[in-house]
């Protein structure tokens, strides 16, 4: 699934920044004892620092909320759910999971009043863990994939700026391809290509008809979903935009591809649609740049919405859901589900963006961060990743067929019939 990479970036940061997570095993609170209990997915130097914004924020509440990282999350907060074991709150990685509890879960808004709460955050937000018309969870950050890498050296050298709509992008794309060099930096694995095909069917389709593709209703092989196919293809798969056209591409690893993003030999590409989470996998010395603040070698822009499309950020994150209508409980909620949380150093971990709108920027610790906070914040709608929201069947019919289009072994209509019959 694409959230392990999430973790496995974390996990380097962390190396890095030597950070740890030393949590005690928390038992489920059954009363009002000013004490809380939470479990989620997310460990090391995330946790360390959401911890730490809990017991800033207890100093002043007189309620101690205690963190607990889980391995292999879905798995062990089902078993301890029901078993009588939950904690007070639990934070899911992904909706589905959330969602497949709810029976478990108090609806949010028995707990307490989630208006001002889904009045801040980006669109979209408070429509992925919703079950039976009640909303069972909210965020408490976001990650963003839509971005686009690109050198920022390499560009004043060739002469190129950055484009601010999808016409601009569409003429860097061809100018470059033009001047004899690769516009795009493309490894299609699997994963990597159905982030691209999400990004436009969110934007032509709305998270409306975005989440009825996640769950079915919308078929992959609708005008809709073939229309974003068709515009992936106008960027990646039209001869000369990427090194060795789509076979390439698919036979690649998922991270060689942005490596060439550094190379001024011939093997040099300009741009790569790829996640926040890649900071952590670019060479060392560009890293170094960046903890420096220095955005000669690396920046991102905004992947342009088309013309008449829907404006939308594509990502994951986690939302958090309760176990128990407690006072005490409401009360750890209205925090770590307001713009509040990340104000006290969990938006220095690396990882954290607030998914609410009006969360100061100016909070994020590096350049590039607050340039990303503020596309994410800026953002009309969110959209959370779809094939993390999907029968694992139809997630990995996916990454299959798509695989086989962009090879061109298989026809757009073969292959997203293919992945309707795997619902």
């Amino acid at each position: 699934m694409k959230k392990s990479y999430r973790a496995i970036a974390v996990a380097t940061v962390l190396a890095v920044a030597g950070l740890g997570l030393s949590a005690l095993p928390a038992e489920a609170a059954q009363k009002d004892d000013n004490k809380v209990t939470i479990y989620g997915a997310f460990t090391g130097g995330s946790a360390t620092a959401f911890q730490g914004e809990l017991n800033s924020w207890g100093l002043k509440s007189g309620i101690h909320a205690t963190y607990t990282g889980l391995n292999d999350f879905n798995t062990q907060i089902t078993v301890k759910i029901n078993s009588g074991q939950g904690p007070d709150i639990a934070i899911w990685p992904q909706p589905g999971g959330l969602k497949a509890m709810a029976s478990k879960l108090k609806p949010l808004a028995s707990v307490l009043n989630i208006k001002p709460i889904q009045k801040t955050l980006i669109p979209g937000w408070d429509k992925l863990a919703v079950a039976n018309g009640k909303v069972y969870g909210l965020p408490i950050g976001a990650n963003i994939k839509s971005l686009v890498w690109y050198n920022p050296a390499a560009f004043k050298a060739a002469g190129y700026t950055v484009p601010k709509t999808d016409a601009e992008l569409t003429a860097l794309t061809n100018k470059i391809r033009t001047d004899g060099k690769y516009p795009w930096c493309a490894s299609l694995p699997g994963w990597p290509a159905t982030d691209w095909l999400e990004e436009y069917v969110l934007r032509y389709g709305g998270v409306t008809k975005y989440q009825q593709w996640a769950t079915g209703a919308v078929k992959y092989n609708s005008t809709l979903v073939k229309k974003a196919a068709n515009k992936v293809a106008s960027y990646l798969l039209t001869p000369g935009n990427i090194e060795g056209g789509g076979a390439a591409a698919v036979a690649a690893n998922w991270n060689d591809g942005f490596q060439n993003l550094f190379n001024t030999t011939s093997h040099q590409c300009f741009m790569i649609r790829q996640g926040s989470f890649i900071q952590a996998f670019l060479p060392a010395d560009i890293q170094a740049e960046l903890q420096a603040n220095n955005l000669k070698h690396a920046n991102v822009f905004s992947l342009p919405t088309p013309a008449g499309a829907t404006g939308g950020t594509l990502g994951g994150g986690d939302l958090a859901a309760a176990l128990n209508t407690n006072k005490d409980t409401a009360k750890v909620l209205a925090f770590i589900l307001s713009d509040k949380l990340g104000r006290s150093g969990f938006a220095n971990s690396g990882f954290f963006y607030s998914a609410h709108k009006t969360f100061p920027s100016s909070l994020y610790p590096s350049t590039l961060q607050r340039n990303i906070g503020k596309i994410l914040a800026a953002s009309a709608s969110f959209g959370f990743d779809q094939s993390d929201q999907v029968p694992p069947a139809v997630n990995d019919a996916e990454s299959a067929h798509l695989q086989s289009w962009i090879k061109g072994d298989e026809s757009l209509s073969t292959a997203m019939a293919a992945i309707d019959a795997a619902w």
